[in-house]
């Protein structure tokens, strides 16, 4: 697996994650980030960087945002990012 698959493989689990809190969980916290050290899904040793941000106003769609990344290598990372609607919805 290249190093960009891992990353982008990585990113996408993170995000699946991130996303199972659903809206009303993290309407709560929200705006919110956080950087935690890892594993890709090939055994590289990354950092992952999770962000929730409200996409508009506050109280509406939250944007989560995804950025995987190779310590010290912030650069040439891969970002993911999806919006929570109010509604439930993903978008």
């Amino acid at each position: 697996m290249t190093l960009d698959e891992d990353l982008a493989a990585a990113a996408e689990d993170e995000l699946d994650r991130a996303l199972t809190l659903g809206w009303p969980a993290l309407a709560r916290v929200t705006p919110w980030g956080d950087t935690f050290d890892g594993f890709t899904p090939d055994g590289r040793d990354v950092c992952f960087e999770r962000a929730y941000m409200w996409e508009g106003e506050a109280g509406g769609d939250i944007r989560v945002e995804i950025m995987v990344y190779e310590p010290k290598v912030y650069e040439a990372g891969v970002k993911r990012v999806r919006t929570i609607a109010r509604d439930g919805n993903e978008g």
